[in-house]
């Protein structure tokens, strides 16, 4: 059976209220829309954007809930293409001030655009890239299908709180990936997630800043 953006909600235990379903679903219509013109991704069918963009994005929302519960955050999504999965996390948490980051102009346009039409004050796009970007303070640097962990963490460590995370979205766990990264960030949780209709695998990536008095997996000091 296709999941209804209700049942997802339901089998992430994501009690969202009817306005949030409303802008959801609204923000996919938009999609849609701009789709036609501006080729902002390649799903097509309402079908496939309900299970591969807005439930595959909402799947993350019970893990960030858990870690700031009902305090005010902030996020930077890089990479975020028409807003995924950046726009549905600030429909899904209010409280998060989030920055989706995209070096193709029209897609930070559109992401503009929602944040306009569907009144997402805490919302804002940047045409740029983001290396190029001036330091953010975030206390979450998140993306999706970006780049290599090692490349994510390298282009966006500036940006990063010093008691902040980066929480990269992946298919399977990405061993050789995380091999790769440097002595002085570490992985402190893979986590997989059940993305209801996607028969798929998908988990998030934890990472953070190594503290001084942390050993390197080699034990050099």
């Amino acid at each position: 059976m296709k999941p209804t953006l209700q049942s997802g909600l339901t089998q992430l235990g994501l009690p969202l209220s009817p306005t949030q379903v409303d802008l959801l679903l609204a923000y996919q219509a938009l999609i849609a829309k701009w789709n036609r013109v501006y080729n902002l991704t390649a799903v097509r069918s309402p079908e496939e954007m309900l299970t591969h963009h807005l439930l595959d994005s909402l799947a993350v929302v019970p893990a960030l809930a858990a870690r700031f519960a009902k305090q005010p955050f902030k996020l930077l999504d890089v990479g975020a293409g028409a807003g995924l999965p950046g726009v549905v996390i600030a429909i899904a948490l209010p409280q998060a001030q989030v920055i989706c980051v995209d070096t193709v102009a029209k897609k930070a346009s559109f992401i503009r655009q929602v944040a306009a039409e569907l009144g997402l004050k805490h919302l804002r796009a940047e045409h740029a890239r983001v290396e190029a970007l001036p330091p953010q303070q975030a206390d979450v640097v998140t993306s999706r299908a970006f780049a290599s962990l090692a490349d994510f963490v390298a282009l966006t460590r500036q940006h990063l709180r010093p008691d902040g995370v980066w929480m990269a979205m992946k298919g399977k766990p990405p061993e050789a990936e995380t091999a790769d990264l440097p002595d002085d960030v570490e992985v402190f949780h893979v986590e997989p997630l059940t993305v209801p209709g996607l028969d798929a695998e998908r988990c998030l990536v934890w990472m953070r800043p190594r503290s001084t008095d942390t050993p390197s997996p080699t034990g050099a000091p």
